[in-house]
């Protein structure tokens, strides 16, 4: 027995993530495509409107793009299990770096049609959750477990920074010569593309091979581990109100400020109260990871309650922007508290399907509350629209406080899954 062995060596320190290469390079590689993306939401409705002077045409890209990814989600998360992660990811970058120039190329020549936009509409949206999924895991292959929850609050930061930033620098390309964003955009995926080409995350471990089970019960395997178990399934629920709850936040505000008669300049600028408070709020992740998950899911429903309820009162725009930034103070804290519940309890073998099921309850969830959102503002005055809604999730977090299951979920212990950090 060498000396070593019989001292005993401690483990070796993981290095800080802001020295770790491959997250450092995944991270920027995932700031430049977040940032095209947020360009593209806007900036492709705004070529459908000038192809065909029509409004109601110019959101057919939005439905489009969001139909597209929940029909592919299941199919991503069955990829993501069976291949490299890494090539899939390379290959989404790949695909929106070709339709974005193929658009650029259509404006160059003045060529650009709704059917080439529509057909834009589909592929991106088709290759977003498999681009998400793929560097979702890339990251937990690159850092260790016990850094995973600030490395996810650091990508929260991205995300947010993106969404704070994308819309008003597309809207300035945009403004300047209609081409720009698009070519902006194929320089952010090409950039991203470069980025994890770079990367050389640890090889997988072989997954076990899937016992004679056919392609639709293996991407449906993950919709059915989150089911499975009830503490699992009371968080996925519960989530998914939040985002039938949060999807009309933005409809409700520009309904109201409308109403009194506010600029759509000032709108936007009471609109991004939303991404300052995202943003604001990765700071406060850990604070509230203090508290047991069970009344951090119970406080931010009750909290998402009222302030909705406040959402409708017609106080000006800075009203408005006020407590769109306290609403989403608290979602990168929800948002790794899902992770660390969910994503991180089960195997890797499974995980593509798992996150991708929950991005598809994600998405439903959505489209119902924006639906949900506008059937209530058709018919109701805003202010009492806000008000049903608030009544909805107060019910419904009330409700899920008065289970002992709910009430009594603990952080999960380190050796789970994956090793979580020390609280």
């Amino acid at each position: 027995m060498s000396d070593e062995q019989q001292v005993g060596v401690a483990p070796a320190e993981p290095v800080p993530l802001w020295r770790n290469r491959r997250f450092q390079l995944l991270w920027t590689g995932s700031a430049f495509s977040m940032l095209g993306l947020e360009i593209s939401l806007l900036v492709y409705p705004l070529a459908v409107l000038a192809v065909t002077g029509s409004p109601a045409i110019a959101g057919v890209f939005g439905g489009v793009h969001m139909a597209a990814g929940m029909v592919a989600s299941l199919p991503a998360g069955e990829l993501c299990d069976r291949y490299d992660r890494r090539r899939l990811l390379l290959f989404a970058e790949t695909l929106r770096v070709v339709v974005t120039g193929s658009v650029v190329a259509a404006l160059v020549l003045a060529e650009l049609t709704l059917v080439h936009l529509v057909v834009a509409a589909l592929l991106l949206g088709a290759v977003q959750p498999l681009g998400g999924s793929a560097r979702m895991l890339m990251v937990r292959a690159v850092v260790p477990g016990e850094q995973l929850t600030t490395a996810l609050t650091q990508e929260e930061v991205r995300s947010h920074a993106a969404s704070m930033g994308g819309p008003p620098l597309g809207g300035f390309l945009y403004g300047t010569a209609m081409v720009l964003p698009f070519v902006f955009n194929a320089v952010t995926f090409t950039l991203s593309f470069l980025c994890v080409l770079f990367v050389r995350p640890t090889p997988p471990q072989p997954r076990p091979a899937d016992q004679g089970e056919s392609s639709w019960q293996r991407m449906l395997s993950g919709m059915r581990a989150t089911m499975a178990k009830p503490e699992l399934r009371g968080v996925l629920l519960f989530t998914v109100l939040m985002n039938v709850a949060s999807a009309p936040f933005g409809l409700i505000s520009v309904v109201v400020l409308e109403e009194q008669g506010v600029s759509s300049g000032v709108i936007g600028l009471a609109m991004a109260g939303m991404a300052v408070g995202g943003l604001a709020g990765t700071f406060l992740v850990k604070p509230i990871h203090r508290l047991e998950p069970g009344r951090v899911m119970g406080a931010m429903g009750i909290t998402t309650a009222v302030l909705v309820g406040l959402l409708g009162l017609p106080l000006g725009p800075w009203w408005v922007a006020g407590v769109l930034f306290l609403l989403l103070l608290g979602v990168p804290a929800m948002r790794i508290l899902v992770d660390l519940l969910i994503f991180r309890q089960v195997p890797d073998e499974l995980r593509g399907r798992v996150i991708t099921a929950a991005m598809t309850m994600y998405g439903v969830g959505s489209a119902l509350g924006m639906t949900g959102g506008g059937l209530l503002l058709e018919y109701l005055p805003s202010p009492w629209a806000a008000a049903g809604l608030a009544a909805l999730v107060g019910g419904c977090t009330l409700f899920a406080l008065t289970m002992r299951g709910f009430r009594g979920l603990r952080w999960p212990e380190s050796g789970s899954a994956d090793t979580v950090e020390q609280r």
